[in-house]
């Protein structure tokens, strides 16, 4: 039997790279899956790329109530429950001393990053079935800290915080909330922020970033989207309120 036989998923920033491709695990181990994204086009190119009756999509901006109210009730509409949440919506902003941080970018990056988490774990958890599992997309830079990316990384370790409330709140339905580290993944985030970095010199910091990690390189987007497999499945059944560090070695150092 397939891992996530029978199982609804709803995946917020479907459109990415680590959502794309880890619908298209979960559609593979049997689930039925839920795509949300503010992109529509984007998310529509990977509704016709992955296409099926077990995949829907909504476009929602996750920093706004009223839209995480709409994803969760056509989720439900469309599947008739909620087994897994895959909380991963999220943005870089720039590249900058904190001392020269635009207020406004922050803003925009506490709205999608830590207020999405947010609002999407409180209009989950009332449709979620007893025993399901959140899986939510935090960063190394959730747990360290790096220049020049102040509101990136402050954001993400607010989502540790929301992940550990949740997990302690949601554990006598048995549910389990997890969140997930990345090191630097091979996308269009990473390549922001390399050319954010060092205008026209992005190359350089990429292999600066790779030899900061102990295995020599980034992760690509489908490991990262292993983990969240296991994670949503019942092989993970004894893990909650736990930080699921996949970063080459990065933080160990």
């Amino acid at each position: 039997m397939k891992r996530l036989e029978n199982k609804v998923a709803i995946i917020t920033g479907g459109a990415g790279s680590i959502g794309k491709i880890t619908a298209k695990l979960f559609l593979e181990e049997g689930a039925k899956v839920f795509l949300v994204d503010v992109n529509e086009q984007e998310l529509k190119a990977v509704d016709d790329e992955l296409e099926g009756s077990r995949i829907k999509y909504c476009v929602a901006d996750v920093s706004k109530s009223e839209d995480v109210q709409h994803y969760v009730n056509e989720a439900v509409k469309e599947f008739g429950k909620i087994d897994i949440f895959f909380n991963n919506a999220g943005i870089e902003g720039v590249v900058k001393p904190l001392v020269d941080y635009p207020d406004e970018i922050f803003d925009k990056i506490m709205a999608v990053n830590v207020r999405g988490m947010w609002l999407g774990n409180k209009y989950v958890l009332p449709h979620m079935n007893d025993g399901g599992s959140i899986i939510m997309t935090s960063s190394v830079a959730g747990i360290v800290g790096f220049a020049g990316l102040g509101a990136y990384v402050t954001s993400k370790h607010a989502a540790v915080g929301i992940m550990r409330v949740s997990a302690i709140e949601a554990a006598p339905r048995k549910i389990r909330v997890n969140s997930v580290h990345p090191s630097p993944v091979n996308n269009r985030m990473m390549r922001s922020i390399e050319e954010g970095a060092s205008a026209g010199h992005a190359e350089v910091v990429k292999k600066q970033f790779e030899a900061s990690i102990p295995l020599g390189r980034y992760a690509e987007p489908i490991e990262i989207a292993k983990l969240v497999v296991f994670l949503a499945s019942d092989d993970s059944q004894f893990i909650t309120g736990t930080t699921q560090v996949i970063d080459g070695g990065l933080v160990v150092q």
